[in-house]
């Protein structure tokens, strides 16, 4: 596959590098006296070299070789004696939308931590504004050096039939995209139902992708590691990241796929299993590193690749192996690695100057070969993106919601009703399917705070007078007042979470009058609002800005009672309908392990 992401292919200037390596034309970059982590041979070579041209390394001076030949008058040279040049690192799946930025923005928060490469799924914008929102999205990627190779929404909806979105995505549409400069696979394949049962979209969207010579990566949550796993497979999805065991790991690595071992803001799935991936001494070279979602937050406090880098050495795997997954695995994987992955001859300069292979911490980072980032600062700061007006105006909710509006009526005498709810387990994507009782009042079903047990509704928005809306309940959060956010995964329809109706229709009609976000409301007050006018997903503000308003969401939370970490994002996740067990979408509940509607009061 021809690589796009570079400053000139190597068809164009093989002709100059051979002059620069040997010493016929002066390089543009020389890296002198770094330890060179060599991704290809699991090595630390000392007092290396790297000479530059054209984007591109040209020579390495290993052992006693050095690049002194290559250096003229016009050279830069750069002294990274003490320091460790590592290939830029690659993050194998990430969903820019969830930390509330556009790619631009994203890119000026990630690059100074080392991450030259994303391969990112726009498959939140894409259940907002379709295709043209995705293309759209990626013009302002275009402006900054973060190489942002796209993989296209394949899941749009993600499962047919039990969600309202704003678009959808067809294997037409799929097709298309093949044919974009910036595209390199195609987005994870949720509809795992739809391809083991043979659904001509999704299948069609798996033929066109293959037929284009891009990779499928996939999303298979499924406890079948026998024959579902097997077909799913065997369609041609070749990776997959939503794994919450060692044993689901293995299984997925047996049979041939790449695993993206994840670790986000509210997905920490790495201590689950990576221990026991150590201790097994099975060979990891399957293995990719990806973070999914982060929040703003995490991103300005904590980082990106560098912090899961950091997480996986502190568990136990070697630091030159949790590079290859960061690196030269992820460029191999979606075919890149002709071009990236590696310090080495031919390919592209995307270097990252490290102070040690603990914490990672960057003080350099070079994309094709000119120096981006430097001690935790871009190098780069782009204005702000003219976002299209369609894409500032998705707000249709078609009602003005009251505390009356989130009334749910029953034909049952006061007393209790035995109704279904989602379970929430902190840091996981999984809900679980259970049962609960609920107070009744007047014939109507009402939150019991006292046992933990909150009401939630999803709202179309999408869709105006003619969408819907649907009630359920959820144990885990443990708040007094509501949250409300339109970054609700897939269809990101309106998603309102309380203990008493009158905070749930003040968090809705703030959403609703600000374009969309993330709020919390406790005794009739707004604590806490992260207004995401595009889409309803992201804001037009730096990331910085963006981080301290989630910051004070954080903190409003806890106010309120909470005390998981990211209860936004888990809440998020609620409408998921391709994640067992249970989640509620603006049509109702969906079994996700049948695929089928279930009701609101249990048998």
């Amino acid at each position: 596959m021809r690589n796009r992401f570079c400053k000139a292919p190597l068809w164009e200037c093989n002709d100059s590098l051979v002059r620069v390596a040997q010493g016929a034309q002066p390089a543009e970059l020389v890296i002198r006296h770094a330890n060179l982590v060599s991704v290809t041979t699991h090595e630390i070579l000392p007092d290396a070299d790297i000479a530059v041209a054209c984007g591109r390394v040209a020579y390495l001076g290993l052992g006693e070789h050095t690049a002194e030949h290559c250096i003229g008058p016009d050279t830069l040279v750069v002294d990274a004696t003490g320091l460790y040049a590592a290939p830029g690192l690659m993050d194998s799946h990430i969903h820019v939308e969830s930390a509330m930025v556009g790619v631009a923005e994203y890119a000026r928060a990630v690059v100074p931590h080392g991450t030259t490469g994303i391969f990112c799924d726009p498959h939140e914008v894409g259940n907002v504004a379709g295709m043209p929102g995705v293309r759209a999205m990626f013009e302002d990627a275009r402006r900054v050096p973060l190489k942002a190779m796209m993989t296209p929404p394949s899941c749009v909806p993600a499962v047919t039939g039990v969600e309202d979105t704003g678009a959808e995505v067809t294997a037409a549409d799929i097709a298309d995209s093949m044919t974009w400069d910036n595209v390199v696979a195609l987005g994870e394949m949720m509809n795992f139902p739809g391809i083991l049962a043979g659904e001509k979209n999704a299948v069609d969207e798996v033929r066109e992708t293959l037929a284009a010579d891009r990779v499928v990566t996939g999303h298979f949550p499924s406890p079948d590691r026998d024959r579902a796993l097997n077909a799913y497979v065997a369609a041609g999805v070749s990776s997959c990241h939503e794994s919450g065991s060692f044993d689901e790991v293995l299984a997925k690595l047996r049979l041939g796929m790449w695993v993206q071992l994840r670790q986000g803001s509210a997905w920490l799935n790495l201590p689950g299993y990576l221990p026991q991936l150590v201790e097994s001494g099975i060979d990891l070279r399957h293995c990719l590193l990806c973070s999914d979602d982060n929040h703003p937050h995490t991103l300005v406090d904590e980082g990106h690749m560098d912090r899961i880098l950091r997480t996986a050495v502190g568990l136990g795997l070697d630091p030159v192996t949790a590079l290859q997954m960061a690196t030269i695995n992820c460029a191999e994987y979606f075919g890149l690695g002709h071009d990236m992955g590696s310090i080495t001859p031919g390919k592209c300069a995307d270097i990252v100057l490290l102070e040690d292979l603990e914490d990672f911490r960057a003080r350099k980072v070079f994309i094709d070969g000119e120096l981006v980032a430097e001690d935790g600062s871009a190098l780069f700061s782009p204005d702000s993106y003219a976002w299209p007006d369609w894409m500032t105006h998705t707000m249709r909710l078609g009602l003005t919601p009251t505390a009356e509006t989130f009334h749910i009526p029953v034909d049952l005498p006061n007393g209790t009703a035995r109704v279904r709810a989602m379970g929430i387990e902190p840091g996981d994507t999984i809900t679980r399917d259970i049962v609960v009782e609920v107070p009744v009042v007047d014939g109507v079903l009402q939150a019991d705070p006292a046992h933990d047990i909150l009401k939630v509704a999803v709202f179309d928005r999408h869709h105006g007078a003619d969408g819907t809306h649907a009630f359920g309940f959820v144990t885990g959060f443990g708040i007094h007042g509501a949250l409300a956010q339109t970054v609700s995964h897939d269809a990101h329809n309106l998603l309102v979470m309380g203990d008493n109706d009158e905070d749930m229709a003040l968090a809705a009609r703030t959403l609703a009058e600000c374009g969309g976000g993330e709020v919390a409301v406790a005794d009739g007050k707004v604590l806490a609002l992260v207004e995401l006018p595009v889409c309803g997903l992201m804001s037009t503000e730096r990331v910085e800005v963006v981080a301290e308003k989630v910051g004070a969401a954080r903190r409003a939370w806890e106010q309120m009672g909470c005390t998981m970490p990211s209860p936004f994002m888990t809440m998020g996740v609620m409408s998921l309908a391709c994640v067992p067990e249970l989640r509620l979408t603006n049509r109702g509940y969906v079994n996700c392990l049948t695929f089928e509607m279930e009701p609101l009061l249990a048998e």
